[in-house]
């Protein structure tokens, strides 16, 4: 019998189903934790307490049940980072009804067809988003509302809501709410995840990982629709009675270093090319200048030398993690007081992990095999998605699409998605260590490396490489960096081409789109 070391204990049996409702929880935990006058949040018009965010939340709730929502059915949330989001997501969950929070960057017809397949009788939408929405107004079954703007409707609305703000009899295993995934490969699809996940993803990472309590100030760039984002600013502050500074703009390095330094944040969280930009920043601040005593990165991996840096400056070291939409949050992480940069760290206790091979085997220690997870965060199904619902979730096992390996000492290192490793001379080559040893450079900002087929019909390593501010594009550097590739990493893994572009082409939440970079060169050859 092979020998399987790379598997940790299998996680504890979920429990039975209870009457529970998620937004119940987590906003009445801290009223009756005496909080009712603490600043909860804070966005970019003002602050809100923990009572103001129970009375908007009990608004929410009587609002949608007065226009004729019903338990089950959903209300898609297309909002900024501002205090309504919250109170919409949670004032729905406690009347039994489902949010379903979406990318605030998708275009007309994605936010179409996400109203068609989730079935949303009501789509409540930030003004600077109400564009897409102008034919779904006119000729969709579903009601759109606009918050904010000159005619803010939501508001009216929510002034004007009287009536029931009970809160509705869920249980602990009901569908809670949906993220939609990123849809990388396709249309994006439904995550259905249950009440007891939010907590449980506090309980199990916030709390015991992060150490945070009620005197924390949290600053989350990753936003709320992301399933990092809804953690980071939402379930984890609420579960021990936090602050969370909301931003509605986009995380540029001086918005992100001013609330950081005016509002004296405690957490950040932020991802790895947020992260290299802002340490390349003009506008970096000293630091005795920030209040930090924790920094977390997902998304994508973090390189070593990117974590290394912060370090140096900051005199903190970032927390690299790996979590998924369908897992709800991190899952594997570096600790405070155990980190290990260029690993994803060990597992977070109450999950489970297992690198299988191509046909599902346990791989031993050491060797490259797809990463996967059992936990009480996974979704119970992608809606209305029978197929794909089948071939992620494997019994108790929830496939990541990861590769990874353990080195001697047991930590988990990232190697790349399945989809983007390379074979080179019958050998893996995994992109995210090439693009780890360019970013060493001190030229290079950011690296994406795909795969490129050469005149042989070969596939050989291709880099897109974006500069510093001041550095210069040509030949020699880009022979420079093949060299000191080939100095840091076995040989054959140097990128053979190396293009030099402004900016690399990413997600909503971060992650690069190496598939575009591959289309890009099947479509010069």
């Amino acid at each position: 019998m092979r020998e399987q070391p790379n598997v940790t204990d299998p996680a504890p049996s979920d429990p039975p189903a209870t009457p529970y409702n998620a937004a119940a929880d987590l906003v009445d935990r801290n009223l009756a934790a005496g909080r009712g006058d603490k600043c909860a949040y804070i966005d970019d018009r003002g602050t809100y307490s923990f009572s103001e965010l129970d009375a908007a939340v009990r608004r929410a709730a009587a609002m949608l049940r007065g226009l004729g929502l019903q338990p089950e059915q959903r209300v898609l949330l297309c909002l900024l980072d501002t205090f309504e989001l919250p109170v919409m997501f949670l004032g729905a969950i406690r009347a039994g009804i489902v949010p379903v929070l979406t990318n605030t960057l998708l275009t007309a017809d994605d936010y179409a067809w996400m109203l068609a397949d989730s079935r949303a009788r009501l789509a409540i939408v930030a003004a600077p988003l109400a564009a897409q929405f102008v034919d779904i107004r006119a000729h969709a079954p579903a009601r759109v509302v606009v918050s904010g703007g000159v005619d803010d409707e939501l508001r009216t609305l929510l002034d004007a809501a009287t009536g029931d703000d009970a809160v509705a009899s869920t249980s602990s295993d009901e569908a809670c709410f949906w993220l939609y995934s990123s849809g990388s490969t396709g249309r994006p699809k439904g995550t259905v995840h249950v009440h007891a996940s939010l907590i449980a993803t506090a309980e199990l990472y916030a709390r015991p990982v992060l150490g945070i309590t009620s005197d924390d100030v949290v600053f989350s760039a990753a936003k709320l629709f992301f399933a990092y984002g809804l953690g980071n600013a939402l379930s984890f502050p609420l579960c021990v009675g936090a602050t969370t500074v909301l931003m509605a703009e986009r995380p540029t390095p001086e918005a992100v270093f001013d609330r950081l330094e005016r509002h004296r944040a405690t957490i950040f969280y932020g991802v790895p090319t947020l992260y290299a930009s802002l340490l390349a920043s003009p506008a970096l601040p000293a630091r005795d200048r920030l209040n930090l005593r924790c920094c977390t990165s997902a998304g994508e991996a973090l390189p070593a030398d990117l974590g290394r840096r912060w370090r140096t400056h900051f005199g903190l070291d970032i927390l690299d993690g790996i979590g998924s939409t369908e897992m709800l949050h991190i899952f594997l992480s570096n600790r405070i007081d155990d980190v290990r940069y260029g690993t994803t760290g060990r597992p977070v206790p109450g999950y489970a992990l297992r690198i299988v091979d191509e046909d599902g085997t346990a791989v031993t220690a050491g060797e490259l095999g797809e990463l996967q997870v059992a936990g009480p965060t996974a979704a119970s199904q992608y809606w209305n998605n029978r197929a794909k619902s089948r071939a992620t979730f494997v019994g108790a096992w929830t496939r990541t699409g990861d590769k990874y390996r353990q080195d001697t000492d047991g930590y988990y290192v990232y190697c790349g998605r399945s989809d983007d490793m390379l074979k080179v001379g019958g050998i893996y080559v995994s992109p995210t260590e090439v693009e780890g040893a360019l970013v060493a450079h001190e030229a290079v900002l950011e690296a994406a490396v795909v795969g490129r087929t050469d005149p042989a019909g070969l596939v050989k390593p291709q880099a897109f490489v974006v500069l510093k501010p001041g550095q210069q594009a040509s030949d020699d550097l880009a022979e420079a960096l093949r060299q000191y590739v080939k100095t840091h990493l076995a040989p054959y893994k140097y990128p053979r081409w190396i293009e030099f572009v402004d900016a690399l082409p990413k997600t909503a939440t971060g992650k690069i789109q190496r598939f575009k970079l591959r289309a890009s060169n099947r479509a010069e050859i």
